[in-house]
């Protein structure tokens, strides 16, 4: 069995999980942190027990023990440069959604890895969801005929939105429905986008904002159509009252010409009741909480996988060349809403891009 050297840049919320996953795996043969808040790093050191713990990521580029590096880091400004430094170092990456803030970005990230000969994949960890797996099965199989119509709706609470928003300036479309605009597109390859509507909703975040006012839409709708003739839906929003601290709620329909699936993922299925909380629903996947020696969300088994297309040189999930085809669409999805037009893709012109 082949050994590497594995690296986690930033080990907050996600790069937590993807480093206590890494250190327990018997394919990590030694582990590398870097965490620019030393409380942080501190608490996972004494967790994880690393080989070595930074708050500088520079330190790990030319440290030969390294084979795959995972970016968790945020803001998600930081994605492409620190990529562009790792895989020029020779690093195998996974970057953590998005693939980049603009389009040239992504293509520059994309063509470095073909030039080194790097695996390189992206974040979008409802693939390891196996509700998620099932629909996609019941398409690909032919257990409900031919696709017809397809409706994702994802929402999740207002603490979480507030936290993700207030980071950088993305919309929802770019940081909560990417995850099932490649959910969809996965689904019904080889289509391909070519025409989005969206348009945004206006809210919860929008009062909060007060005098800074802030231009925080509640939920984004995206309407796509693909070049196979078929147009789905996919809805998203950040502005759900507390319920519990990382409630996410996820509605799937997928219909066909000889059947139709359906899913509810809202995580009501485990409840906890108690003299001095009342009813508490504990379990969600944004990004998954750690419940002992195993995780509620799909984070942990996507970190594996990542390990496994390295050490065993198999394939990855995820290829960069549809994450951006995804970022591609959210793009156009935020210019149809600021516009109130259908915008045609692929885009024809960076002074869209630009003014996305």
């Amino acid at each position: 069995m082949k050994q590497i050297g594995a690296a986690v840049v930033g080990v907050g919320w996600c790069g937590g999980i993807r480093a206590e996953t890494l250190a327990s795996h018997p394919l990590v043969k030694e582990l590398h942190l870097a965490e620019v808040r030393e409380e942080r790093l501190e608490e996972m050191e004494a967790k994880t027990r690393p080989s070595t713990a930074t708050t500088d990521y520079r330190r790990l580029l030319e440290r030969k023990g390294i084979d795959a590096v995972y970016i968790s880091a945020t803001p998600e400004s930081l994605h492409f440069p620190m990529a562009k430094e790792f895989l020029q170092a020779g690093k195998h990456v996974f970057l953590e959604k998005p693939i980049a803030v603009t389009l040239d970005e992504a293509d520059e990230l994309i063509k470095l890895a073909k030039q080194k000969e790097l695996k390189f994949t992206i974040g979008y960890s409802q693939r390891f969801n196996p509700k998620y797996a099932y629909v996609r099965r019941c398409i690909r199989d032919g257990t409900i005929g031919k696709p017809v119509s397809a409706l994702v709706s994802r929402h999740i609470t207002r603490g979480l939105g507030r936290k993700i928003s207030g980071r950088i300036r993305l919309s929802p479309a770019a940081m909560e429905s990417t995850h099932d605009l490649d959910f969809v597109l996965w689904c019904l390859e080889p289509a391909k986008p070519v025409r989005v509507y969206s348009q945004v909703n206006y809210g919860a975040l929008r009062m909060e904002s007060g005098s800074s006012g802030a231009d925080i839409p509640d939920s984004q709708w995206c309407t796509v159509t693909l070049d196979s003739g078929l147009s789905f839906v996919v809805g998203g929003g950040w502005s759900l009252p507390p319920g519990y601290p990382n409630f996410s709620t996820t509605w799937i329909e997928m219909v066909g010409t000889e059947g139709a699936v359906f899913v509810d993922d809202s995580h009501k299925d485990v409840i906890l009741n108690t003299v001095k909380q009342g009813m508490q629903l504990p379990l969600s996947t944004m990004p998954g909480e750690a419940v002992d020696h195993t995780y509620a969300g799909a984070m942990a088994p996507e970190t594996v996988h990542f390990l496994e297309a390295v050490a065993l040189d198999k394939p990855v999930l995820v290829t960069p060349a549809h994450a951006r085809m995804v970022m591609e669409l959210y793009i156009a999805a935020d210019l149809s809403a600021e516009r109130n037009l259908p915008v045609d893709l692929p885009l024809k012109s960076k002074s869209l891009e630009k003014a996305a």
